[in-house]
């Protein structure tokens, strides 16, 4: 396999919107996007396997071992003239610059052939301190969007920097395709997964999509995926220490993103 392969189901959607929720700061973005495919029971329809995942396999419990990847689900729209929901999650994030565009760049073809135009990406803003109230900052790719964001409560030109990986990414090209998009970025710590700052973003994502979410297992699958994150951390660290010689691979809890 020498480049991003996304094994799909022939489906046909309504005006679909884009949700990415991969691993990255505080593990926002992923748990409100896996938990949001939790709670309205939504269907996959595609797996992403890319040479740019690290290269290694997951052993499972049953015995078994199977490759890392990322996944697309799809949430249909109930609702006459609205839109179905398509929401991209995942075990990693490409490891490197060039890999990031040219994985963001597979995944916004595939976007396009379903006749999507709009994306929201999830993450968590590092701030360094602890948050006891979480806000959501966001920034879009065009200006006529703020207004309309503004109303559920979004901070826009609060913060500064830089969006790293696919959240950032999949909106700046996709803005050169002529799609339209805004980050949502829950206020949190950085070094810890935070489900208080996912629930955050998830309330004004579910006001966004019209969409109503318990979000009360949240904190239950914060947990669950700690354990999973620290564990690709710990053999990642490894990884490059054998690249390396032998030198320390420590450091703070960033994830791989």
């Amino acid at each position: 396999m020498d480049k991003t392969l996304i094994i799909s189901k022939k489906v046909k959607l309504k005006d679909p919107i884009l949700i990415e929720g991969l691993p990255g700061i505080g593990l926002v973005g992923k748990l409100a996007a896996d938990h949001m495919i939790k709670e309205l029971k939504c269907e996959k329809i595609a797996e992403i396997y890319s040479p740019h995942f690290p290269h290694q396999v997951l052993m499972l419990r049953k015995g078994i071992m199977r490759m890392l990847k990322n996944k697309v689900y799809v949430c249909r729209s109930k609702k006459k003239g609205g839109s179905d929901v398509i929401i991209l999650v995942g075990d990693v994030q490409a490891v490197t610059p060039e890999a990031q565009y040219e994985l963001c760049g597979a995944l916004l073809d595939y976007f396009e052939k379903l006749g999507g135009k709009r994306i929201y990406t999830l993450g968590g803003y590092g701030t360094g301190h602890m948050v006891d109230k979480p806000r959501v900052f966001g920034s879009a790719t065009h200006m006529d969007l703020i207004p309309g964001m503004k109303k559920y409560g979004i901070l826009f030109g609060e913060v500064g920097g830089s969006i790293i990986g696919a959240a950032g990414l999949l909106l700046g090209l996709g803005k050169l395709r002529g799609m339209k998009g805004v980050c949502l970025m829950g206020e949190t710590h950085g070094g810890y997964v935070d489900a208080k700052s996912a629930q955050a973003v998830l309330d004004v994502l579910g006001k966004i999509l019209d969409v109503k979410m318990d979000l009360a297992k949240l904190e239950l699958r914060a947990k669950e995926s700690e354990k999973f994150m620290k564990r690709m951390e710990k053999e990642t660290a490894k990884q490059k220490e054998l690249q390396e010689g032998g030198g320390s691979a420590g450091g703070e809890l960033s994830y791989i993103r």
